[in-house]
């Protein structure tokens, strides 16, 4: 049972832990915020080049498959051929970077480069940011013709109306009941190129209680060291939790 506190330490209580998840919210914009901004530096490196080796045929897309081919050896499918063309399409779109708003992911802006006209993007960019709508609200709004129809409409009150409500309505995605990126500086572990999977693993048992807070939403600690059989095989899971409202298994493979 939780102890009651007294009303000027409860008070005080509130002041911190306000204080606590307003720097740990930046934080998460933070890391958003630097991913993006790593995009748009790659997006103007790659136009760059090839601006620079313009006289030669073809060298764009000489340059994204060889590109996408160095990068996938070291970071998997992350920066494909297919990604590295949104990548620079993103830069062209957005050539201020200072223009960006720091508080949308890059899930963000990818859904925002499929919107045709400048005006109309950059309209859906604010509203994103200041009404703070997921990915999958802007993605809905962006195809329900949001902006151009409160453009045209008479009444902008009952289209404004329309669209919280189909809002309201969405169903629940199991990607709002976790949190990405996850921030883990309370495992204290520090850069080291022998850290291994079992110091990692060992970290975030040591910080249980922490660690599932910090994973989101309605998750509980299942097991460690699982041990999965099939007719050929057996290995093991990391660690196993269960989200009681996702009403499903969570399966972490610790990779360090």
């Amino acid at each position: 049972m939780k102890k009651e506190l007294e009303p000027s330490i409860y008070h005080l209580y509130e002041t911190i832990r306000a204080i606590l998840l307003k720097a740990r919210n930046n934080a998460y914009k933070a890391v958003h915020f630097h991913m993006v901004s790593a995009h748009w530096e790659i997006g103007r490196a790659i136009v760059e080049e090839e601006q620079a080796g313009k006289e030669r045929a073809d060298y764009g897309a000489y340059l994204l498959k060889n590109l996408a081919e160095r990068l996938t050896t070291d970071f998997d499918k992350t920066f494909d051929e297919r990604e590295l063309r949104k990548v620079r399409q993103f830069y062209l779109l957005f050539p201020i970077r200072d223009a960006l708003r720091p508080e949308l992911s890059w899930t963000h802006y990818r859904c925002l480069l499929r919107v045709k006209t400048e005006a109309a993007r950059l309209w859906y960019m604010h509203e994103a940011a200041n009404e703070q709508w997921g990915t999958r609200v802007l993605d809905r709004q962006i195809n329900a013709f949001y902006y151009e129809r409160l453009a045209l409409s008479t009444d902008k009150n009952g289209v404004k109306a329309e669209a919280h409500e189909h809002i309201r309505k969405m169903p629940a995605s199991p990607a709002e009941f976790a949190k990405d990126p996850l921030i883990l500086e309370f495992l204290k572990l520090q850069p080291n190129p022998k850290l291994y999977e079992k110091d990692l693993e060992q970290a975030i048992m040591d910080h249980l209680q922490t660690f599932m807070l910090e994973l989101g939403k309605g998750f509980a600690f299942v097991a460690r060291q699982q041990c999965i059989r099939t007719d050929m095989n057996a290995f093991y899971i990391d660690l196993v939790f269960y989200n009681y409202l996702l009403k499903c298994f969570v399966l972490l493979d610790l990779k360090s």
